[in-house]
């Protein structure tokens, strides 16, 4: 399995499924991805397993930590690297019995409450956010760029940003203290997706300089 350190790990791809999954993972870690999460909420648990072995295929042939979102079970099932839960998901404690000492753990935030009721649990990564409104959360209000700051001052595990991010918007959330961030629909919307994974990449690197 990949080790579970996110040192250097800046860029975030979560998709859903989509019909050319494996080529356009393929082309996004190609682009600068370099870690790759499937959050699809809309299959049964044998077509997720099936479509997740298809992702970590891909992933392992790059040496790219692959996660599944929200199943702890279904990650284990998967051979994934790890899993991804949120505020309403299994619990950090049970995530990490699943996925055992050596898998990825990682935790939605998107207020500092929560942030600060993780520190100490059982994970590997935060994520915070998402900065603005985004479809992948329906009804839920975007943090704003404070929220990253406190992230920065507060967090005791790396975090990566959720929400909006683009190759415009990347210097802004780097001045308030992102370091790593999660990617949607900059890639999952883009005719050419490793194009855009480089583009964003790109900005990533010149803001952190």
């Amino acid at each position: 399995m990949i080790a579970s350190s996110l040192a250097g790990r800046r860029l975030y791809l979560c998709t859903p499924d989509r019909p050319d999954l494996e080529s356009f993972v393929d082309a996004c870690v190609r682009g600068g991805v370099d870690i790759v999460q499937l959050r699809e909420k809309h299959l049964d648990d044998d077509a997720l397993v099936t479509r997740a072995r298809v992702v970590r295929k891909v992933c392992r042939a790059h040496g790219v930590p692959f996660i599944l979102n929200d199943r702890p079970d279904l990650a284990v099932a998967a051979g994934a690297d790890g899993v991804h839960v949120g505020q309403e998901d299994a619990s950090p404690a049970d995530a990490r019995a699943a996925v055992g000492a050596t898998g990825i753990v990682g935790l939605s935030t998107h207020r500092p409450a929560e942030l600060d009721a993780a520190a100490g649990a059982p994970v590997d990564y935060l994520s915070a956010g998402p900065v603005v409104p985004t479809p992948t959360k329906p009804g839920r209000p975007g943090t704003g760029l404070e929220y990253l700051s406190y992230a920065a001052a507060h967090a005791t595990v790396p975090w990566f940003v959720t929400g909006g991010a683009a190759p415009d918007t990347v210097p802004a959330m780097v001045r308030a203290g992102a370091t790593r961030f999660v990617v949607v629909r900059w890639l999952t919307e883009s005719p050419d997706p490793g194009g855009s994974a480089g583009q964003l990449r790109d900005a990533i690197d010149r803001a952190l300089r």
